[in-house]
């Protein structure tokens, strides 16, 4: 392994961590930040099917994340031991009971999925953008929402009437599963779209994180699942050092996730999301001035 390319994994790995998680937009951070290591270290060992496919994995390690902090939330099933006893014998017995409000979160997660499926056709169109162009997108898509996340929090004046996600009707899952298919666009952010839609429903900030979070969860297994069989389908294969990189890059962000979520849950408790608006104008309009 080079130690450029071990830097670069890295670093890919820290930026999926935070920006996965944090409403401004992962894949236009990944995308903008390939362009600008291939200006400084350009990277020749490592194919563009892999590099599309690792970006992919490394959110699938990214997500384990959340359910690791989430498990008890998210695992349906509860595990209890009962003692019982009789004349004939002492002991305990196992009972696993499920837990009817984690099923109907799972069946509002599934169903906000459903609209995603038309992300892959909004994805195609946008998968043979030139650089230039694909870059104004990001910038474009950066500066609307950010524009959007101040508009709406500026609003947003109590902290939205449905406090638990036991208090989201199915049609305002389907909803936020609507806008997710934005997400599609390189620059939205599939954690910011999902967080306006629910603002606008009057869901708390919370609230609108949890549902986000647990949304990935299948999103993103679908999504990996996807990249990794056309890899493999389309006659690539990995070699003993893209595998290490896979590891390296999963393993950091994972570890980065850990403390983003944790971070990101303590935030929303005290703050709004203007502070992520202004970041989202910011880096948009230094990335159209990069064009120029």
């Amino acid at each position: 392994m080079e130690i450029l390319e071990i830097l670069k994994i890295i670093l890919l790995g820290i930026i999926e961590g935070i920006t996965e998680w944090l409403p401004i937009s992962s894949t236009g951070h990944m995308i903008l930040f390939e362009r600008l290591s291939e200006e400084l270290f350009p990277l020749t060992t490592l194919s563009d099917a892999f590099m599309d496919m690792f970006e992919y994995v490394i959110q699938l390690a990214a997500m384990l994340a959340v359910v690791l902090i989430f498990w008890k939330r998210i695992f349906p099933l509860d595990v209890r031991t009962n003692a019982h006893s009789n004349t004939a014998e002492q002991g305990k017995k196992i009972q696993l009971i499920w837990k009817n409000d984690v099923l109907a979160l799972w069946l509002k997660v599934i169903l906000a999925c459903v609209p995603a499926l038309l992300a892959l056709v909004i994805d195609s169109l946008f998968s043979n953008l030139s650089a230039t162009m694909e870059t104004a997108v990001i910038a474009s898509a950066l500066i609307v929402y950010g524009v959007a996340f101040i508009i709406i929090e500026t609003f947003h004046k109590t902290d939205g009437k449905i406090q638990e996600i036991s208090q989201l009707s199915y049609k305002y899952a389907f909803f936020i599963g609507c806008a997710q298919v934005l997400a599609a666009i390189p620059g939205t952010s599939r954690s910011g779209i999902t967080i306006l839609a629910a603002l606008l429903l009057g869901v708390s900030r919370t609230t609108a994180a949890e549902f986000t979070f647990f949304l990935a969860i299948p999103t993103m297994v679908g999504s990996s699942a996807y990249k990794v069989l056309k890899f493999f389908l389309n006659g690539n294969a990995m070699s003993a050092s893209e595998v290490g990189y896979l590891l390296i890059g999963s393993a950091v962000a994972f570890a980065v996730s850990i403390f983003v979520v944790k971070f990101l849950m303590d935030f929303v408790k005290k703050h709004d999301f203007k502070v992520f608006g202004w970041y989202r104008i910011g880096l948009g309009i230094v990335v159209l001035l990069s064009l120029l």
